[in-house]
């Protein structure tokens, strides 16, 4: 038997990642626990809308990474082989109102969990971050070995996380490993991203809040990697990864905001009237770039390379499932 604790299991990423575990794994080999303090996040109850709640090889904790007492007992009780920490405050805009509550749980409840996997026989503790350490980049892309110099309150939690994980490697030699995704999307993500957002108000008749300015009409360039190939990609490198490495994971599809919302626009057959200009946010970082040589080495292959037909199949799924995001928007 083999046991994997997520943490954050609730919200976009880690309720897929659990998904991805629970179907693809072979059912009388795996464990999987999921600890989450359900914030507004995790309002959607991922997991049982997945059909995986009453699942006997899943177990549910509701509690705070932050509470060291809580992550103590349950890496005694469950004997995880695996931790992968997707639990965060991960919203830009909100961080930029407030940092407090990322420092708490992005990077207090980071060391809690390192603290208690300290000398406990870990197989790996994947550390879940993001493209957005590394801030913004005119031309070229970042390697893992570029520094770091992010602009928001959240990416910085995320980076000042990863250097308590890389410390804890070195200094306790907990299985370390950091794995940093480019913008994921997918079913199931909180409607307050771009493309679930602009998805959810146009079918609801609305229009689409574009960050917009005169010198910066929606340039702003972002990777989108799918939430399945992110999954897929993190399980893979607790395989054929390294301890104490970080791996980045792009999505090889380089998009300006207003190209994805134009494409949004056109396959509901609307245009540029359904466009409501807002202003951009303090610190927007103009493009973000990562290469993924580190990770092709590794013999990982994506299974979602074209954005195109994957904002269609996602429109569709938001179509079809307007029972899950409906409450959340109220």
């Amino acid at each position: 038997m083999v046991n994997f604790l997520v943490t954050g299991g609730a919200g976009f990423i880690g309720s897929n990642f659990i998904s991805y575990l629970l179907t693809e794994q072979d059912e009388k080999e795996i464990r999987v626990v999921n600890v989450d303090k359900l914030t507004y996040a995790g309002r959607g109850k991922n997991i049982e809308y997945m059909g995986h709640g009453k699942n006997p090889r899943y177990t549910f904790i509701k509690g705070d990474i932050c509470d060291s007492t809580l992550i103590k007992k349950v890496i005694g009780e469950y004997n995880p082989n695996f931790i992968f920490n997707f639990a965060a405050e991960s919203h830009v805009d909100r961080s930029i109102h407030g940092g407090t509550p990322f420092i708490k749980s992005n990077i207090e409840g980071t060391v809690n969990l390192l603290e208690a996997s300290t000398n406990f026989g870990l197989e790996r503790f994947v550390q879940i971050s993001t493209d957005e350490v590394y801030g913004s980049i005119g031309e070229g892309s970042f390697s893992e070995e570029s520094l770091l110099n992010p602009s928001s309150p959240y990416a910085a939690s995320k980076a000042a996380a990863e250097h308590m994980a890389l410390a804890y490697f070195k200094t306790h030699q907990v299985p370390v490993m950091i794995t940093r995704s480019a913008n994921n999307y997918g079913p199931f993500q909180f409607p307050e991203k771009l493309l679930p957002l602009f998805i959810t108000n146009l079918i609801q008749g609305k229009k689409v809040p574009l960050m917009w300015s005169e010198e910066n009409p929606g340039l702003n360039v972002r990777d989108w990697l799918h939430v399945s190939d992110n999954c897929r990609a993190i399980l893979h490198l607790t395989q054929y990864g390294q301890v104490g490495e970080v791996y980045n994971i792009p999505g090889g599809n380089e998009r300006t905001n207003i190209e994805v919302t134009n494409r949004i626009l056109d396959i509901f057959g609307l245009g540029e009237e359904m466009i409501d200009h807002i202003p951009h946010r303090k610190g927007h970082d103009f493009r973000y770039s990562i290469l993924g040589d580190k990770l092709k080495k590794t013999g990982f292959q994506y299974q979602h390379g074209d954005l195109r037909s994957g904002i269609r199949e996602l429109i569709e799924w938001y179509k079809q499932n307007g029972a899950w995001w409906c409450p959340l928007k109220k």
